[in-house]
């Protein structure tokens, strides 16, 4: 594979620390961003899905994403993107700025979710807008492909289209459909010419044998090491199979016990000793016997717990 974009990478769908009353924790994220980066994340999207993104205010995101630049003074390389699509035109335009003059590298942009019947003219002329007033020259966009959760597709066709009328700023798609069938589409449309970034640690390595550029994923909050392994042994020339089913397996035992902040939130704790961040409501905390129950299938897997 030749990496031809700069967010090329691997990514954390990064958790977002809270207090026990629900409001964020702006001085426990760089800590949070530094375990990351030391367990070899290109970068971390914040406010994504598993980010709670959709439960946070244009004011509390705007805060956490200034905290976030203090990652700079341990990783200077270490990469921010921010989740910042919502059903409002006027709004997920201000985000996007907010995650630009924040210092973010690129945006990934959920379709405005309310309206799922939207045609491909509508969504072309919404991100359209977005592009045009919100991201900076330098500065990158990522159409996020999550239908099982938006309720709505972003066609190769409007890709396609978003690409021709902004060749720079709209990079790309984070693709979190799982679908291995839409992977093979896409790299057989576009190559290597569309930054396609997996959000299924399953398919990472199916993923980039169809010229993707690498992940954002849930899993990376836990497993970024072995997410870098499948994608230094690809780029390498060499056989990340092994490497590959590591991580399958793990997100098949995790699938099993979803939402991710929940459950994530509850194993980062107790695998890595951070404290048991909140998620935020509606969203629930697991029951000690759904973590102990994860916790057992993970240890069968070979992890140490």
């Amino acid at each position: 594979m030749t990496v031809r974009h700069p967010l090329a990478g691997v990514y954390a769908a990064a958790l977002t620390p809270l207090r026990p009353d629900f409001s964020i924790d702006p001085e426990a994220l760089v800590p949070f961003l530094n375990f990351l980066a030391a367990r070899d994340c290109h970068g971390a999207l914040l406010f994504g899905t598993t980010g709670e993104g959709p439960s946070f205010s244009a004011k509390e995101r705007e805060m956490m994403l200034r905290a976030a630049q203090g990652v700079w003074q341990t990783f200077p390389e270490f990469r921010l993107l921010a989740g910042t699509g919502t059903p409002s035109l006027a709004e997920t335009i201000e985000l996007t700025r907010i995650a630009f003059e924040a210092g973010c590298q690129g945006v990934v942009v959920l379709p405005p979710y309310y309206y799922r019947k939207a045609k491909d003219e509508g969504l072309f002329l919404w991100y359209d807008q977005i592009l045009k007033q919100a991201v900076p020259q330098g500065g990158f966009l990522l159409g996020y492909h999550i239908p099982n959760q938006s309720g709505m597709s972003l066609s190769l066709d409007l890709l396609a289209r978003l690409k021709d009328a902004h060749p720079e700023k709209f990079a790309g798609i984070k693709d979190s459909s799982g679908d291995p069938d839409y992977a093979v589409a896409l790299g057989g449309r576009f190559g290597p010419d569309l930054l396609v970034l997996t959000g299924n640690d399953s398919l990472l390595l199916h993923a980039l044998e169809h010229h993707a550029g690498g992940a954002i994923t849930a899993m990376a909050n836990l497993y970024a090491p072995t997410l870098r392994q499948v994608w230094n042994i690809y780029l390498q020339g060499g056989d990340a199979i092994e490497a590959q089913e590591e991580l399958t397996d793990r997100r098949r035992i995790l699938d099993h016990y979803t939402p991710f902040p929940s459950i994530l939130k509850a194993m980062l704790a107790r695998m890595f000793g951070f404290e048991r961040w909140p998620v935020r409501p509606p969203l629930l905390p697991v029951e000690q016997q759904t973590e102990d129950d994860c916790c057992m299938e993970l240890h069968e897997c070979g992890e140490p717990m």
